[in-house]
């Protein structure tokens, strides 16, 4: 029997009726850019985020982008300015701030969460810092508190990566309301996903808000009349429409998701891996994980994705190659970041996701308890 890591065509089964009305809704209105389901579903986004405002964009490299650019039409950024990023995110989070013009910081994460360290955030501020671009990584918030605090005592903005984290909390507030804006993903493999590209950002921010609808729209608040030049990136009537269904069923799914992961954490006892969250976090933060990702080490990765392969268990690796190694950002090659360089040659994803039955995780658990170097 195989095991998919996530089975999408399943998940979206469970509403296909819902889904398939939504869609037809749409088709029949004849209004398929900009209406009463976009409308809808920022509103019910926001309220789930607890935030003022969600804009729906094309995906989540532009919300992140839209984001930057807003701030810099604004008056709050200016090219060159300094962004500090982890280093062991996905391309995306670096791919939004240099195509601002703007130059990312690159710091090594927590050993223990993976998301971005405090302490590396405070070594690397200098008079050109005007940013941090926080990633939740794998669906765990990173240090807000502490982040946020920095932040206030530098005068710097904060821009969550929530892509991987919707529905994820601490201390009662949710990702996107955390920083002065989030950018999220609907990718469909996301927490939330749609049936194609979408994406949004939340704030508080009535200003940013207004400058966002603006640059996704070609840079008009007014048809016809543009204020700034801006791009098309809207998330279209069908996706958002759908998404609204979805976001129903969220909480459920999240908490399905934390069952897979329990059993994960407490029968995987094979000392050759090394399981999440090691490190300095309490029950009720283990709690508000989301677990969109479950993420185990193994300095025999390789070999452990094969073995669990060969048995029938689909594994991904998030991700194998860290931004500054890549072609795209060929200038930073020659930069050392040992713990993300290690965490990039040991992480692999195990089966995760709404509809993975309880059996097939113990299957998993069971060949990574046999797995053998």
């Amino acid at each position: 029997m195989t095991i998919p890591f996530l089975d999408l065509k399943q998940i979206n089964q469970q509403y296909r009726s819902e889904l398939v009305e939504a869609c037809t809704r749409v088709i029949d209105s004849g209004w398929y850019i900009g209406g009463n389901e976009l409308e809808k579903f920022e509103q019910n986004f926001a309220a789930f985020c607890g935030v003022k405002y969600a804009i729906g964009v094309a995906n989540g490299l532009d919300a992140l982008i839209l984001v930057l650019r807003a701030w810099k039409e604004l008056g709050k950024l200016k090219d060159g300015d300094e962004v500090i990023v982890p280093a062991n995110t996905y391309i995306a989070s670096i791919l939004a701030i240099t195509a601002n013009n703007l130059t990312p910081v690159l710091v090594e994460p927590d050993a223990g969460s993976f998301n971005i360290d405090p302490e590396s955030i405070e070594k690397v501020i200098t008079d050109k810092t005007r940013a941090i671009l926080a990633v939740h990584l794998y669906g765990q918030l990173a240090d807000m508190v502490s982040v946020m605090s920095i932040a206030d005592r530098h005068n710097l903005l904060v821009l969550e990566d929530s892509a991987q984290a919707h529905g994820a909390s601490k201390n009662g507030v949710r990702a996107g309301n955390w920083g002065h804006a989030s950018g999220f993903s609907f990718y469909p493999g996301k927490n939330l996903g749609a049936l194609g590209d979408a994406g949004a950002v939340t704030t508080n921010d009535a200003a940013l808000a207004d400058m966002l609808k603006a640059l996704r729209n070609y840079g008009s608040h007014e048809k016809y009349k543009n204020l700034v030049p801006g791009v098309n990136s809207r998330l279209d009537e069908i996706q958002a429409a759908m998404l609204d269904v979805k976001l129903k069923y969220l909480e459920a799914e999240i908490s399905h998701r934390r069952q897979i992961a329990s059993m994960y954490m407490e029968g995987i006892k094979n000392p050759l891996i090394t399981l999440p969250l090691q490190q300095g976090v309490n029950a009720a933060e283990y709690e508000q994980h989301v677990w969109h990702l479950f993420v185990i080490r193994c300095e025999k990765r390789d070999e452990l994705q094969k073995y669990l392969l060969d048995a029938g268990v689909q594994t991904l690796i998030h991700y194998p190659v860290p931004p500054h190694k890549q072609q795209a950002y060929k200038e930073m090659n020659h930069l050392s970041y040992p713990l993300t360089e290690e965490i990039h040659q040991q992480v692999l994803s195990l089966p995760m996701g709404p509809t993975l039955d309880i059996e097939s995780v113990q299957q998993v658990i069971n060949l990574c308890n046999a797995f053998k170097s």
